[in-house]
């Protein structure tokens, strides 16, 4: 199976097993941001998350909540901010936008500039993160032994899993770190409807998500440049993960204008499933007018609700109380 088809059913798959909160292509690194970016997460709610869903269906900017604006007195927020100021005020006007902050309009106008508080105080709302890299085809593994060795070493998320249709050879294991995880991913290919099933090959370790991590940053021969991580700065990028993994969840992909592609809601989850090629398609890349199978679609493909279907499936709410409701398109990448 292609890497996105197998991401997307394994991402649906997750979804239906309980409760976390499924998202894809998140960034997992600190010192070299962008460098590691693990397909899968899935947040594990916490005790307050019911109080984090009340808020906004959004992810959160961080500047905002590690900001010293509270929930009592309004504060003016260039005083609230050690961070660049501009970088502040993206962070205020869109607290503000996904209703986080709120303006006390009576000292703004009294003193001529913005005056802003929370509407919640920010709560411990996850508890587990658990990164799963995907490698359908291990005979091809790019640079999976690196991948997973960052994700060892560096310790963001709690599990760090392997997830392969291939067969896991002695060998396999001993080319992957001991305190990741593997999972063979199965289905039943005399029924294209079967649900998938997970083989564990091996558990994985809890990591240290406590203490301070090493984060590979550039081989050269012979040595390999690190950096340390401390326990802080991780603390702050599991939060960053947790936040982008809510307000984007794994439904970022789309639906080719083509009558060739079906809104196969056969597993619960609607995949863009092409009955030309057999599979699910990644519409970006896959599909357009040159491909052979491709017939200009007569259906109304914008029918398909995804932000509908999530908050039906899942804990989390498109439209909470009070709440504006989120804004469709802005969350695709990161």
């Amino acid at each position: 199976m292609p890497e996105f088809a197998f991401e997307l059913e394994l991402c649906a798959h997750l979804e239906s097993r309980g409760t976390d909160i499924v998202a894809r292509q998140l960034g997992a690194s600190v010192a070299d941001p962008g460098s590691r970016i693990l397909d899968v997460v899935c947040v594990e709610p916490g005790s307050q998350f019911d109080e984090r869903v009340a808020i906004t269906s959004e992810e959160i900017p961080d500047p905002a909540i590690a900001s010293a604006v509270g929930t009592g007195q309004s504060r003016y927020w260039k005083d609230a901010f050690d961070c660049h100021p501009g970088r502040a005020r993206e962070a205020v006007e869109r607290a503000l936008e996904i209703g986080f902050f709120e303006r006390d309009h009576g000292a703004s106008a009294e003193a001529g500039r913005d005056y802003v508080r929370q509407v919640a105080r920010y709560p411990n709302w996850y508890d587990r993160l658990v990164g799963i890299e995907n490698k359908p085809d291990l005979g091809r593994p790019g640079d999976l032994s690196s991948q997973l060795r960052t994700d060892a070493s560096l310790a963001l998320v709690d599990e760090a899993i392997l997830a392969t249709e291939s067969y896991v050879t002695r060998a396999h294991l001993n080319r992957i770190p001991q305190e990741v995880g593997v999972w063979r991913i199965h289905r039943d290919e005399r029924d294209a409807d079967a649900e998938l099933e997970i083989e564990v090959i091996r558990e994985p370790a809890s990591l240290p998500v406590d203490e301070p991590g090493i984060e590979p940053l550039e081989d050269h021969p012979g040595r390999t440049e690190i950096a340390v991580v401390d326990a802080a700065e991780k603390a702050r990028a599991r939060r960053r993960i947790a936040e982008r993994a809510y307000g984007k969840g794994w439904r970022t992909f789309e639906f080719p204008r083509c009558d060739a592609c079906l809104a196969d809601g056969s597993s619960g989850a609607t995949l863009p499933r092409c009955g030309w090629k057999g599979r699910v398609v990644d519409a970006a890349v896959e599909c357009d007018p040159t491909c052979p199978g491709y017939e200009p679609a007569v259906r109304a493909v914008d029918e398909v609700d995804l932000e509908t279907e999530r908050d039906r499936r899942t804990p989390w709410r498109a439209n909470p109380d009070g709440k504006r409701r989120r804004q469709s398109g802005l969350d695709q990448f990161g």
